[in-house]
C-alpha cells in the first residue's frame, strides 16, 4: 500500500490536515494536491467539523512544487492539463476557515498555500518566499497577486524579483502572518484557534470568512453593502436568538449551527 501523502486528525470540531511527503519537504505534487483537496472537500462538507488546520513537518510546511516531476514538462504539457488549475483551484472554494500552521519553508506554491488558508500562525522557524524566479519562471499559483494584497506591492516586489526568503518575524511584521509563536508551541496555538473558530455559529463563521475576502473583490461601496445584507440574514438564525440569549441572560450560549 502506498503511504498518504496527506494525514489527518480529528479533536473535537478541529480538523488536522498534514502534508505528509517528509523526504521530499513536502513538494506540492499534482497527487498530494489531489489528495488534499478531497480531505478539504469531504470535511467541507461534514456537519460536525467547524475549522481546519493545515499544517506539515517542522522542517518544511511545503518547500514547494515538485520541480523533479515538471522540469521536462512543455507549454502544451502544462496548458493541456491545466497546471494549477483543477484540484488546486478547487481550494479556494472552501467554505469553512483554515488555518495554516507554518513550520520551516514555505516557499514557491507553499508559500502560496499558505496565503490560499484564512490567515496563517507561523512558528518562529518558518522562513515565506516566492523562489521561481530563480527557475526561468514565475509563481504561477497566486504568488504575484495574494502576495502584494498581503504585504503590499514593495515588499512584494522584493520577494518576487529577488526570490530571497524572508522570516517569521519580518512575516508578520509586513502582514503575512497573524501571529508568531515557538516552534515547540505551533499546533498547540492552531488547534485552540481553531478549536475558537469551531465553538461559534457555523452560518456566522462562513458568512464572515466571505465578507472578509469580497472586501479584496470589490469596491468599498458594493462590499460594505455585502456585509450588511450578510450581517441582515443572520438574523433568520436560530443560533442568533441563541447567542442574544445568552448574552443577556449571561451564560455561555448553545449554538445549533443553524
Amino acid at each position: 500500500m502506498t503511504t498518504p501523502m496527506v494525514k489527518t486528525e480529528i479533536q473535537g470540531r478541529v480538523a488536522l490536515i498534514t502534508l505528509n511527503r517528509p523526504k521530499a519537504l513536502n513538494a506540492l505534487s499534482n497527487e498530494l494536491i489531489d489528495e488534499l483537496a478531497e480531505m478539504l472537500r469531504k470535511f467541507d462538507a461534514d456537519d460536525d467539523i467547524g475549522a481546519m488546520v493545515l499544517t506539515g513537518s517542522e522542517k518544511a510546511f511545503a518547500a514547494g512544487a515538485d520541480i523533479a516531476a515538471m522540469q521536462g514538462w512543455s507549454y502544451m504539457d502544462v496548458y493541456k492539463q491545466d497546471y494549477l488549475g483543477g484540484n488546486w483551484e478547487s481550494l479556494k472554494r472552501i467554505r469553512k476557515p483554515i488555518i495554516a500552521a507554518v513550520s520551516g519553508y514555505a516557499l514557491g506554491g507553499g508559500c502560496e498555500l499558505a496565503m490560499l488558508c484564512d490567515f496563517i500562525i507561523a512558528a518562529d522557524n518558518a522562513k515565506f518566499g516566492q523562489p521561481e524566479v530563480k527557475l526561468g519562471v514565475i509563481p504561477g499559483f497566486g504568488g504575484t497577486q495574494r502576495l502584494p494584497r498581503a504585504v503590499g506591492k514593495a515588499k512584494a516586489m522584493d520577494l518576487v524579483l529577488t526570490g530571497r526568503m524572508m522570516d517569521a518575524e519580518e512575516a508578520e511584521r509586513c502582514g503575512l502572518v497573524a501571529r508568531v509563536v515557538p516552534v515547540e508551541r505551533l499546533l498547540e496555538e492552531a488547534m485552540e484557534a481553531a478549536a475558537t473558530i469551531a465553538s461559534y455559529s457555523l452560518p456566522s463563521i462562513i458568512m464572515a470568512k466571505e465578507c472578509v475576502n469580497a472586501a479584496d473583490e470589490g469596491t468599498l461601496n458594493e462590499t460594505l453593502m455585502y456585509e450588511r445584507r450578510n450581517f441582515h440574514a443572520l438574523f433568520a438564525t436560530e443560533d442568533q436568538k441563541e447567542g442574544m440569549a445568552a448574552f443577556v441572560e449571561k451564560r455561555k450560549p448553545d449554538f445549533k449551527h443553524r
